[in-house]
């Protein structure tokens, strides 16, 4: 737990990480966490005898005037050790090359490299987290929509609008549990293993994470930076890739309905999600469905770019570890998710026109076998063939489900099923219909994680309560790595009142 007193400067550090309206802090680039590591030199090797406690101050001093001058509008902010440090001998002379000791570029940048892309990864859990809570929120608002789902591009059985935003929502929620996995490898500081196999001085590495917010250090020092600097990215773009592969998913399934004269599902016209087209008055062409899908194919492309880096390259090389295309291909997935946000907040659904689409089409056909087996003891393939014959009837005389005769349905269970013996329909004309209505279909399931209301009841508390303990896990890594920042800050300022 952090003290009290450091409670401002935590709450300063928060904001650093928060959302863009929010009060902005010094950018957590290259630069700072370059001031944050010699800012913990100092203190660490001070304590540990490995600084003279005569020029520590002095030391400070320069750290703190190389990072005033670099948080000043327009300045420069160099994102290497070896443009770094020449600012530092500028401030305060040689003497502030004692801080080197035992360090390396290597484990330098891969400890920088590391905390940005830990940032972006929170990021990227709290954008998921919110768009995840979207789909959940519009899942308890449709239980009761029943609407067509599709298989192989056909409609395929009815379902609940609500039961298929919260397979969405698993989808996403498979997304949170691999950006936890990967944080808990990333959050391991390589600081301290110098180039690749440490160093003679003794060095407090655990103290060194400890400041720098790590909640452990990687433990070997050749994989700290040569192998695991390049898997963290490589990570990355896995989960990057399954977001957007998700994303386009459920674009796709709602663009099939513009190809319809009229759709069941839309998104609201004006506000950037739609526009009209120069020439066709009647267009009103779904802009945001394809932007966020180009989006979404971008991200993937990006995200091909740390494992093409990485492919067939030597253990240490850094091809695959920059944090510019890293840092672009996390904000492609966050901007992926913002606008499949937008997509969910401007859908507008017509439940009667998702009915008609039901009455329409033969969707509940495959119920018709499974009361056959389940009442009636009827084999499935014997009832799937009745079905399957009373569909291609009814598609050949433009028969809907709800007008289907029930004499005919008599007549072709007889002779789809007389080498059989089955006799005759043992359903009444009343259960035959009823069995072909989607919305009963869909009240009947009875298995576990169906779109039964009690189901749906059950899933939506789950769905629930997994955003609530992600939501809760994202707030304690930013609160622990902002605390640690704290005391860091709150033990070097120490250093220079001492001057």
């Amino acid at each position: 737990m952090f003290k009290p007193t450091l409670l401002p400067l935590v709450l300063a550090l928060l904001a650093n990480a928060a959302p863009a309206h929010a009060q902005q802090a010094p950018t957590r680039d290259e630069f700072y966490w370059l001031g944050e590591m010699n800012k913990a030199t100092a203190v660490i090797n001070s304590r540990q005898g490995l600084l003279d406690r005569e020029t520590v101050p002095r030391i400070a001093a320069g750290i703190a005037k190389v990072l005033r001058d670099g948080n000043q509008p327009g300045a420069k902010r160099p994102s290497t050790v070896i443009t770094f440090e020449p600012l530092l001998i500028q401030a305060d002379g040689m003497e502030v090359t004692l801080l080197h000791a035992g360090r390396s570029s290597q484990d330098m940048h891969a400890t920088y490299r590391a905390a940005i892309l830990r940032d972006d990864m929170l990021k990227l859990a709290e954008q998921l987290n919110k768009t995840a809570g979207t789909l959940v929120r519009l899942a308890g608002m449709h239980v009761d929509t029943i609407v067509p789902n599709y298989t192989n591009g056909v409609a395929a059985q009815p379902n609940s609008y609500g039961h298929y935003l919260l397979g969405h929502a698993a989808a996403l929620e498979r997304d949170a549990q691999r950006i936890r996995e990967a944080y808990a490898r990333l959050d391991q500081s390589p600081m301290g293993t110098t180039v690749l196999n440490g160093t003679s001085w003794p060095l407090d590495r655990a103290k060194m994470a400890d400041y720098l917010g790590f909640s452990a250090i990687a433990d070997n020092a050749y994989d700290a930076h040569q192998i695991a600097a390049v898997d963290h990215p490589v990570e990355a773009a896995s989960i990057v890739t399954s977001i957007a592969l998700h994303a386009g998913s459920f674009i796709e399934d709602v663009m099939t309905q513009y190809a319809q004269p009229r759709p069941w599902i839309l998104l609201s016209e004006g506000g950037g999600n739609t526009y009209v087209s120069s020439a066709m008055p009647q267009k009103r062409n779904p802009g945001l469905l394809n932007a966020t899908r180009r989006n979404a194919s971008n991200a993937i492309t990006l995200a091909m770019g740390p494992v093409m880096a990485a492919h067939n390259i030597p253990p240490g090389m850094g091809d695959a570890k920059e944090v510019k295309p890293n840092k672009e291909m996390v904000g492609s997935a966050i901007k992926v998710l913002q606008d499949w946000d937008r997509i969910l907040n401007a859908l507008v659904i017509d439940p009667q026109r998702a009915l008609e689409e039901l009455n329409n089409d033969w969707t509940a056909s495959q119920e018709l076998a499974d009361v056959l087996m389940r009442k009636y003891k009827l084999p499935f393939r014997e009832g799937h063939h009745f079905a399957s014959e009373v569909v291609d009837y009814a598609k050949a005389n433009n028969i809907r489900p709800s007008d289907f005769p029930y004499d005919q349905a008599q007549r072709i269970y007889r002779e789809a099923n007389k080498e059989h013996g089955a006799g005759e329909l043992p359903m009444s004309e009343q259960e035959f219909r009823a069995t072909l209505d989607p919305v009963s279909i869909v009240r009947n399931r009875a298995t576990v994680g169906g779109p039964q209301p009690a189901e749906m009841a059950r899933m939506l508390a789950a769905a629930r309560q997994k955003l609530s303990q992600q939501d809760a896990w994202t707030k304690e890594k930013r609160t622990r790595i902002a605390a640690s920042l704290a005391r860091l800050d709150h033990d070097f300022d120490a250093l220079l009142k001492k001057q």
